[in-house]
């Protein structure tokens, strides 16, 4: 095994916190090789077995003491790797892949990571990571990034301390089982390595049986072989209890014999394979088989406390591990919005080499990596004249063109951003959504408010803080202020064709993840209406159904610290009783953790009305002076 990189503490920077092995404990493990019994899917391997108890860190800290080179290391095990893999079936050729998109409904992993639980773990500025006082920096600290992460500042992340990153490079769609390049891998696996960020790989898989697995992880193995990977390559399967899952129905042992049919195949490649589930899946291997990977593959371990790494030392899962992933709501320098941090109990002396000698091919960045695009296909026009760019900002972008009322391009997706997508004499570029129209009869119509000058308004409708210009205009007898900004519906809102529920017509609706322009509002944000642009309609919605933050659920998450987070209580008064009998009183309005019964009302019992959610459809009320909450529907006036 290669040696653990030993490094002194960083001045000024972050030092990777560690796990002191005593020396007794070190002259305790005893390493055997034993033959492990032939499993399904599982070709036999010999293992290092481990006296019970004993964790990975310490098995770690044996494995130093080896003296072989780390070339020859790597060989050695390759020609094990290859020689235990016989059992797999290897497909034939590679399968082809397309490169995914941020849309993609059918991608298994979500934009935000739980631990199996539904937790997200504590918010962790890695800056304020640091080892604590006397111990030695054996430990390595790490991220894991996918297309989530947006267009990643490698350099800035390097200089934030991060020794090591396991970046997606693809996954098997949830439904439909085909296999997508994950959109930002090429530029991740370029970048972290060019900044001197030691580089690991891992798939989403949704196969349902080995062929499948190997399938992927051969697909794998030749995605990454042009780039430099020395942390291990991981296979990651989750959500398979879901019933729109293909893998619904597979019994805990099918699932542990793809997932090793995957991690033989990256073996035989020459890559180190790991396995990642969370404390939950694998504790009392609860929905894996962890007697049967735990002896064979690297563990990755998620589990999130309350209280983060370094205070808390390490996972609670009681077996074998070698990388715990303790936290989804890290910051680290260089990376827009939250990312995953993770600890290794392993290190390498040097980077290893691609298995492939040939360069892989040099990419920009994605620069729609971090965007919800809504893929349409309509000719489109400018309302006036707008610039075409390069990027969808007006940061570092260049002007390509600029587009004239009756000129026309074709529109192919429409931004969370408030950005159009356009191809232009075959090339494709950017524009301002609100400064373009569907209608090919318009005749130099400006967005309202629009104050022209050289930019042809661009200026105003570019702007990424949302606030527009301050123009003003009427519609359906209100006063609307003018607005350029990206919205979604909080939930499921109605569109109408007038800013009333009287006379305005329903023409739609707007879904939770849907984005569209806001163009302009009226009143308050919570009380007002919005005007909408939809692919060129206008049409209308209640401002207080809309969200400027295209994962507001997330972030409006009812917590105890914020128990109406993205709910709007309308203060009410008058005596209420349970309406059947009996009702539920809790400390929380959702039903989800970490909302508790605290009592209930029953019989006769009446409590205090302070205020009423009518879309969420919760009451607040004041019971024996405590502050609960319960379902309006449950709940009856007392006259």
């Amino acid at each position: 095994m290669a040696k653990r990189r030993r490094r002194k503490h960083r001045r000024g920077g972050i030092s990777p916190a560690a796990i002191i092995v005593p020396a007794a404990a070190v002259a305790a493990i005893v390493i055997v090789l034993i033959a492990a019994a032939a499993i399904r899917g599982c070709g036999a391997r010999e293992a290092a077995a481990v006296p019970e108890g004993t964790s990975e860190m310490a098995e770690g800290a044996a494995e130093e003491t080896a003296d072989a080179p780390l070339e020859e290391t790597r060989m050695a095990e390759t020609e094990t790797a290859a020689g235990e893999s016989e059992g797999t079936a290897k497909p034939e050729t590679v399968v082809a892949a397309e490169v995914g998109s941020m849309e993609d409904d059918q991608d298994p992993q979500s934009s935000t990571n739980t631990a199996g639980n539904g937790e997200t773990g504590a918010s962790v500025d890695l800056s304020r990571v640091s080892v604590p006082e006397g111990e030695t920096t054996e430990a390595t600290l790490g991220i894991d990034v996918s297309k989530y992460q947006g267009t990643i500042d490698w350099a800035k992340v390097k200089e934030a301390g991060v020794d090591f990153a396991m970046i997606r490079v693809g996954y098997r769609t949830k439904v439909t089982g085909v296999i997508y390049e994950d959109p930002g891998a090429r530029y991740n696996l370029q970048e972290a390595t060019r900044n001197g960020i030691q580089a690991g790989a891992y798939f989403f898989s949704s196969a349902v049986n080995e062929q499948e697995a190997a399938e992927e992880a051969a697909w794998v193995s030749d995605f990454i072989a042009r780039y430099r990977i020395t942390y291990p390559v991981a296979y990651n399967c989750e959500d398979f209890q879901s019933p729109d899952s293909r893998q619904y129905g597979l019994t805990k042992e099918e699932r542990t014999s793809i997932a090793c049919a995957f991690l033989d195949t990256v073996a035989a490649a020459g890559y180190t394979p790991m396995f990642y589930a969370s404390r939950n899946e694998m504790e009392g291997s609860a929905q894996w088989g962890m007697e049967t990977l735990e002896p064979k593959y690297k563990i990755w371990v998620s589990q999130y406390p309350e209280v983060p790494f370094p205070q808390t030392r390490g996972s609670t899962y009681s077996g074998i591990h070698s990388m715990w992933q303790y936290t989804s709501q890290g910051q680290v320098a260089g990376i827009d919005g939250n990312v995953d941090l993770n600890v290794a109990w392993f290190g390498y002396s040097q980077e290893a080499e691609a298995k492939d000698p040939t360069p892989a091919e040099i990419v920009e960045a994605n620069p729609e990596v971090g965007l919800n695009f809504t893929e349409v296909e309509e000719t489109v026009t400018a309302k006036d004249e707008t610039n075409l760019r390069n990027l969808p900002t007006t940061e570092n972008s260049s002007v390509v063109y600029r587009l004239k009322n009756g000129e026309t391009v074709l529109r192919t997706g429409i931004g969370s951003n408030g950005w159009d997508r356009v191809i232009y004499e075959g090339q494709k570029l950017y524009a301002v959504h609100s400064f373009l129209t569907a209608d090919l009869t318009a005749d130099g119509a400006q967005p309202s408010g629009d104050a022209g000058g050289d930019d042809g308004g661009e200026s105003a409708g570019e702007a990424q803080s949302g606030s527009g210009d301050s123009g003003t205009f009427q519609a359906g007898g209100l006063t609307f202020r003018a607005v350029s900004e990206a919205v979604t519906a909080r939930d499921q809102v109605n569109l109408r064709d007038q800013p009333s529920t009287e006379t305005g017509k329903v023409v739609g609706t707007l879904s939770y993840g849907q984005a569209v322009v806001r163009t302009g509002i009226s009143g308050s944000g919570d009380t007002g209406w919005s005007r909408l642009d939809v692919n060129g309609q206008t049409v209308y919605a209640s401002s207080r159904l809309l969200a400027t933050s295209m994962d507001y659920k997330e972030q409006e998450k009812i917590t105890a610290d914020n128990p109406e987070a993205g709910m709007h209580f309308v203060a009410a008064s008058g005596t209420v009783m349970a309406k059947s009998g009996e009702t539920n009183l809790r400390t929380l309005p959702t039903t989800s953790e970490p909302s508790q019964v605290v009592g209930q009302l029953t019989g006769t019992d009446t409590a205090q009305r302070i205020a009423v959610e009518p879309d969420r459809g919760w009451t607040k009320l004041n019971y024996n002076g405590q502050t609960v909450y319960a379902v309006s529907n449950y709940l009856t006036a007392v006259e």
